[in-house]
């Protein structure tokens, strides 16, 4: 289980990957983790489609990643519409694949009529999946924050308050939102050290690699985009390969100060780019080399 690797090595060093879209092969995936394996992550996750679209796909990859690499892998499971029933029946098929970490969300509001049915029929609050999944005692939970708060929490003090009760209910670790501004994330570290929030937080990092990424990302999470991050932006939108490059570098940089500071964890979003996932790893070996060695096992 996940959190036993964070009592004998920190920092741990972990990768998100989604299902193809329905119409894709299921092989452009496994091609994917199959050139990130030698990278050795300390596990990879793995998330829906939009709206739960590959939830069945996700525990066949998660499955693969675990039997055929020998690999940490950590399934997304959401609840906002799904029954007990279904949420005991995913977690069944988890275990019986050898399956024994889950990342516990609410999930999206689904889209037009579907939202009466949501709210009658499932779990409000991803807290309530965590305490229904920590009851069952077999699984190591993980869990979602957010260090410019939920885009949908009207403070940060109350998303920490709501945190505080994901954690209360059995969570053993969390992972953040992306964030592009290093010092956001210390100051939710405080904060959350204040709260008793004292469970391991690996700070999720995206490389940006197109304007219309950002665009999406900052419309969908309301980020902030620090003004460095800005003038990368403005200065190379119309020169796809070097905003690119920019992008990678930027992400290289925000994982050695992380590092640095002596975080518990970096949890990159690799957008199934393993190239792009490559050049950043390879770029931060001697650092990573360097922490590993520092610990005792």
């Amino acid at each position: 289980m996940i959190k036993y690797k964070f009592k004998n090595k920190r920092p741990l060093i972990s990768f998100e990957i989604f299902p193809p879209k329905r119409d894709y092969p299921i092989d452009t995936i496994y091609n994917t983790i199959k050139a990130l394996n030698d990278l050795r992550p300390d596990f990879i996750s793995v998330t829906y489609g939009a709206g739960g679209s590959t939830k069945d796909t996700t525990v066949e990859i998660a499955s693969f990643i675990k039997n055929k690499y020998n690999l940490s892998s950590l399934a997304h499971l959401t609840c906002f519409t799904s029954s007990r029933e279904d949420i005991d029946n995913i977690l069944n098929s988890l275990k019986a694949h050898g399956i024994r970490n889950v990342l516990a969300l609410r999930g999206d509001y689904p889209s037009g009529n579907n939202l009466s049915y949501a709210i009658s029929n499932s779990y409000k609050y991803a807290r309530d999946l965590i305490a229904h999944i920590r009851e069952r005692g077999e699984f190591c939970i993980g869990a979602a924050c957010y260090p410019e708060k939920h885009i949908e929490c009207k403070s940060l003090n109350l998303d920490l308050i709501y945190l505080k009760e994901k954690v209360d209910a059995g969570v053993d670790f969390l992972i953040t939102q992306l964030f592009f501004d290093n010092e956001i994330f210390y100051r939710f570290r405080e904060k959350t050290s204040k709260l008793n929030i004292d469970v391991p937080i690996l700070a999720g990092i995206l490389p940006v690699l197109n304007k219309k990424q950002i665009e999406r990302i900052v419309s969908l999470t309301g980020c902030t985009l620090p003004p460095k991050f800005l003038r990368i932006l403005q200065k190379y939108e119309h020169n796809p390969e070097a905003l690119k490059e920019a992008g990678i570098a930027y992400a290289v940089e925000q994982i050695v100060d992380l590092l640095s500071w002596g975080v518990d964890g970096v949890h990159i979003y690799t957008m199934n780019k393993a190239k792009t996932t490559r050049r950043i790893l390879n770029s931060i070996k001697n650092i990573r080399g360097a922490l590993v060695n520092e610990c005792v096992y």
